[in-house]
């Protein structure tokens, strides 16, 4: 019994004993499983993370190589300031709109290349039956001798206006001189660019004008040398003139540009037109070159656009215009400008915000392209050395690929007759620029007024001021808003800006720009008058952000060589012509030194 009893124990215990190996071998095996799961969980999350950051990495080389290489959208191609360019890049993040350039243009047969209701005006400059002839006026031994100022286009306004003074005062006319010492370093005499036997034949009824002062009892005459106030009327040459050139018979008037008033009577206006627009031509050689040019324009294309620029470092210095350079700029530009001690102080983000800075090329370039002008159009620039190069340039190029120049278009050769003669390679654009299908001009200078006068004496030809004032806080907006938008507002500013007749009203801008005593208007159907009514009436209502935008955009005016030589007549002395009271369009002017 107590041996059944002992064995019994004995087996108890061994199974006991198994028992417990049985659960170590479990226990041991389970912390292995655990072990081993927690290892290939935590490769395959070291797997995952390493693709992600992979891919990352991927995406942000891929971002970086898209940056470098990728050529910038037209519409980033701006030669504005670094600040500027934060603030756009900020306003396209935070905006919904895209503003991209489009490369075609508009529909060009809305009127693009001709002005509407031009056949309804021409230019007409015959003399009356009351105006007096040469023969029946000029009194003898009374020579009247000029001396011009400026470049080409300033001393083409003081040839016109000295016909005009030689009848007002009665007197023979000596073929003006022109300007060797200014700025233009231009030796030329008049019969090097101008027509001298065209321009005596043409106006010998009006006015007797001989090639030089005549010898006074065998010996050389020395003239009594004066000066007269801007905008001299009739009346002030009169009273101030007259009685000097009597005493003396022979006067020189020297400095002599901007010298007669804007309002004469019709008759010594329409003489003006006959000066400007018949008698005074350039040089068969000038003529036959600008005739080439023009030539080898027409055999690119059918039409084509003809820019005055204006971006020479000169022209911005002396305007005291910013645009963006940074200290740079502002060190290169104020360099130049000390050269006139007499310019005063500018405050140069006023002077955009007036209109009063040219418009950068780029901006040029969207403007044509918001008013319909597609890659495909053919410009002719007509400009000097542009400030900042062809960085300058690029964006302009850019939307106008045909771009040219007269040293594009000609040899090296062909322009070396005129290439050292600053007036004659002027005078080569203005003949371009006044043949041209349509002028842009970037500023209101001399060549400016100019031509848009001639332009729309012969016929009202499309001739494009951008409205600058309303341009500039559009331009600075730009990025707020679509391409269309942009288009659509850059058409309405420039409604009474394009050349159309009666943009301007009589008496207002200078007489060379807004000839109007010389253009007639035909007599049209009814259909044609009813229109002309209501284009008139749109005009209208454009007309006093036109009258505005024209006064707050003359010049900034300076004479610095009258400042120099200190010459004493003062213009405030000056009488009007139709009252005693100087008006606003007969204050002071200056001289434009870089206005042709």
């Amino acid at each position: 019994m107590m041996l059944t009893n002992l064995k019994q124990l004995m087996f108890s215990l061994k199974m006991k004993r198994k028992k417990r190996e049985r659960n170590n071998i479990l226990l041991h095996g389970s912390n292995d499983i655990c072990v081993e799961l927690n290892r290939i969980l935590w490769r395959k999350r070291h797997r995952i993370f390493s693709l992600v950051s992979f891919v990352s990495g991927c995406l942000i080389l891929l971002l970086f190589a898209v940056s470098v290489f990728s050529p910038p959208p037209a519409a980033n191609l701006l030669f504005l300031p670094p600040h500027y360019l934060a603030r756009k890049e900020i306003a396209a993040v935070e905006s919904n709109t895209v503003f991209q350039v489009p490369t075609i243009g508009g529909d060009l047969d809305r009127g693009l290349w001709s002005t509407s209701r031009s056949k309804l005006y021409y230019g007409c400059s015959n003399a009356s039956n009351k105006f007096q002839t040469a023969d029946m006026k000029t009194y003898p031994n009374r020579y009247l001798l000029i001396s011009t100022s400026g470049g080409l286009n300033q001393q083409r306004t003081g040839i016109v206006d000295s016909v005009v003074a030689a009848y007002i005062l009665n007197a023979t006319l000596v073929v003006p001189r022109l300007d060797q010492r200014s700025y233009w370093k231009d030796a030329s005499g008049f019969a090097e660019i101008f027509n001298v036997d065209r321009f005596i034949s043409s106006l010998s009824r009006d006015v007797k004008i001989i090639k030089e002062l005549p010898l006074k009892e065998g010996k050389p005459w020395i003239p009594r040398r004066m000066a007269v106030p801007r905008k001299c009327n009739e009346r002030c040459y009169q009273t101030r003139v007259l009685p000097v050139l009597t005493k003396k018979q022979a006067i020189e008037l020297r400095k002599f540009d901007y010298r007669l008033s804007n309002r004469l009577e019709t008759d010594l206006q329409k003489l003006r037109c006959r000066v400007n627009y018949h008698a005074l031509t350039f040089t068969d050689p000038i003529l036959e070159m600008g005739k080439l040019l023009v030539e080898r324009m027409r055999m690119k294309a059918k039409h084509f656009i003809a820019l005055h620029l204006r971006f020479e470092p000169d022209m911005l210095a002396f305007t005291g215009c910013y645009y963006g350079g940074g200290d740079k700029e502002r060190r290169e530009l104020g360099k130049i400008r000390r050269r006139w001690k007499a310019l005063h102080a500018s405050n140069p983000e006023k002077m955009r915000r007036q209109g009063r800075c040219p418009l950068t090329p780029e901006e040029i370039g969207l403007m044509l392209r918001a008013l319909g002008f597609g890659s495909d159009v053919h410009i002719y620039v007509a400009s000097g050395e542009i400030y900042g190069g062809e960085e300058t340039l690029a964006p302009l190029k850019a939307l106008f690929p045909n771009f040219h120049s007269k040293e594009t278009i000609a040899t090296e050769a062909e322009l070396a007759p005129f290439s050292s003669f600053s007036s004659r390679m002027a005078a080569l654009d203005y003949i371009v620029c006044d043949e041209s299908d349509v002028f842009v001009s970037n500023n209101n200078g001399n060549m400016v007024r100019m031509i848009a006068g001639r332009r729309r004496y012969f016929g009202h030809k499309p001739t494009i001021r951008p409205n600058a004032k309303k341009l500039y806080k559009l331009f600075m907006a730009r990025n707020n808003m679509t391409w269309e938008e942009f288009a659509t507002k850059v058409q309405a500013f420039q409604v009474g800006f394009m050349g159309a007749p009666k943009e301007l009203k009589p008496g207002r801008g200078e007489f060379h720009e807004n000839p109007t005593s010389c253009i007639c208007e035909t007599k049209g159907t009814e259909t044609i008058q009813k229109e002309t009514q209501e284009e008139d009436h749109e005009n209208d209502n454009n007309g006093r952000d036109t009258a505005e935008v024209n006064d707050e955009q003359d010049p900034i005016e300076e004479d610095l060589d009258w400042i120099e030589d200190d010459y004493s007549d003062n213009i405030k002395d000056l009488p009007d012509t139709d009252s005693n009271v100087l008006t606003k369009q007969e204050q002071p002017e200056v001289e434009e030194l870089f206005s042709d």
